[in-house]
């Protein structure tokens, strides 16, 4: 069977890469159903985009290669896709957009998208091989037991990272490109939570509370949780992004206040109080009692010289810590680094010396920060490949 285009993966990237394509094209996927990963974002809602996306939010050995595609096909492009299908969406936080409903819309309007295009899509469908003679590509694939080749002038890839493995995430996308000569670089788990071996926050797991995190010298002010593994929340997943293994990072309690002059201030009507019950006042009471386990909080207010406070004080507004290591693939929600940017079109995300292959979404070294930004990128990369192939 000959196709003009065959897409593989039919998750964000590749059914966006879809709508646009044109002619006879074919997107093949293994699981049940089209963007699974969509379906369990944001808790089943979706943070299909940021109002505030741009180059700025994406990590790449390539600042600058997402540029084209993000300003070609922006976040109000897709808005305005969402509004026409009568998707209903609120922000949340920092310019977070999700679906009052359900995530399913967003696939759904994806789908019929695809449809309206002329795309087809086969689904328990996998790959046994691909290959190019000189003229075409060939892939085999298998499905319900009967293998078949197919051909195509155009080859996408768009089967993601090795991000959340139990929903059939593989490295795929990598091996084939290998195979056409294309680089890939080192690729580690991203925006995934913190493990400590000695499992020190077992006795505060489920307390939250907003910090300033950084790792490598960058940081995020969101919430931080603490987990029976170790910590979680926007700000940890944020900087596990920057952090690499035997690092430390450091947490400031305090983002937006300052418990010096707080605490200063209170000891003069309530000098007679326990440190740590006045320290209750500005954090949780929970994570008072982990800390004093591991720093001297005894005595009254009364006690504290401002020396003392203001080391206190300097302590919690940087708590510095080595993490184990992270969860891994297991939980992440991306995987950072990918197919090397320096063999792909900015462009058109098509090989540089791979005539008709192309690479979108998060199998390219193009990874975005929480908040919507890594399905803007699936848009935008999608979007670019698809009208090179319909302009040819």
């Amino acid at each position: 069977m000959t196709w003009d285009t065959i897409i593989l993966g039919a998750g964000a990237a590749g059914m966006m890469c879809a709508t646009q394509c044109g002619g006879r094209t074919l997107v093949l996927d293994h699981a049940k159903a089209a963007g699974e990963k969509i379906r369990i974002s944001g808790g089943g809602r979706c943070n299909f985009t940021n109002m505030y996306a741009g180059p700025e939010n994406f990590l790449s050995g390539n600042p600058h290669f997402c540029k084209s595609a993000l300003s070609r096909y922006t976040q109000w492009d897709f808005i305005e896709l969402v509004a026409a299908h009568g998707i209903a969406y609120h922000e949340k936080t920092l310019g977070q957009l999700f679906c009052d409903t359900s995530a399913k819309e967003i696939i759904a309007m994806l789908r019929a998208e695809m449809t309206k295009a002329g795309a087809e899509l086969w689904l328990e469908t996998s790959i046994i091989n691909v290959g190019h003679d000189g003229t075409a590509y060939s892939v085999t694939v298998e499905a319900s037991g009967k293998r078949q080749t197919l051909t195509c002038t155009n080859l996408v890839l768009a089967t993601g990272g090795k991000s959340i493995p139990k929903m059939g995430a593989t490295g795929l996308a990598y091996d084939i490109a290998r195979q056409f000569g294309l680089r890939v670089t080192d690729i580690r788990a991203g925006l995934v939570p913190f493990t400590f071996s000695d499992g020190r926050f077992k006795d505060i797991s489920g307390v939250a509370h907003p910090v300033c995190a950084t790792a490598n010298g960058t940081e995020f002010d969101e919430a931080m949780l603490f987990t029976h593994r170790g910590l979680s929340g926007p700000a940890m997943l944020q900087i596990s992004s920057y952090w690499h293994e035997g690092q430390s990072i450091s947490i400031n309690l305090f983002p937006d206040s300052d418990p010096f002059e707080e605490l200063r201030t209170r000891r003069q009507d309530y000098g007679r109080r326990n440190l740590t019950t006045e320290l209750a006042t500005l954090l949780p009471t929970r994570l008072v009692d982990h800390l004093s386990q591991h720093m001297d909080l005894s005595g009254n207010l009364a006690d504290q010289s401002d020396t003392l406070l203001r080391t206190l004080c300097d302590g919690l507004k940087s708590w510095e810590m080595i993490p184990s290591g992270t969860e891994g693939y297991r939980t992440a929600e991306v995987t950072l680094g990918g197919i090397d940017t320096d063999c792909l079109s900015s462009k058109t995300m098509e090989a540089k010396t791979q005539s008709r292959l192309f690479v979108i979404g998060e199998a390219v070294d193009v990874t975005g920060w929480l908040g919507g930004f890594n399905f803007q990128w699936a848009w935008s990369s999608g979007w670019a490949a698809g009208q090179a192939i319909s302009a040819t």
